[in-house]
């Protein structure tokens, strides 16, 4: 079963966005290296109050770390953008509720 990745930390989210924009071959570069090791989905989140915050779906919170040793340049792009603490790094397991909400939810409220 997936794993929900959050990745949270403090820095520009502005500048990631501008940092970003200069690179885009090393962003593009680094969402093909993830999708070999296995993300599903990928996305950045941030705030005006400086917080930013990757949400990634994984098929296994292994190929995010073996992904994620194997690419020292992102704590390197962290850190261009103002991150200047480690970040809060949190593997979430889907909890069956019967109540889920998504485009995959079957009319019962579960998904297939």
């Amino acid at each position: 079963m997936s794993v929900l990745m959050t990745f949270r930390a403090t820095g520009d989210p502005a500048k990631l966005e501008a940092s970003a924009a200069e690179q885009p071959q090393l962003m593009q570069s680094l969402a093909e290296d993830a999708k070999r090791h296995g993300v599903i989905s990928h996305r950045f989140y941030g705030t005006a109050d400086g917080d930013i915050m990757v949400l990634d779906e994984w098929e296994s919170e292994d190929g995010f770390e073996r992904f994620f040793a194997a690419h020292p340049e992102i704590k390197d792009l962290m850190a261009d953008v103002g991150v200047t603490e480690a970040p809060e790094l949190k593997f979430w397991r889907k909890l069956e509720t019967y109540d889920e909400i998504s485009p995959h939810a079957s009319a019962a409220g579960t998904t297939g």
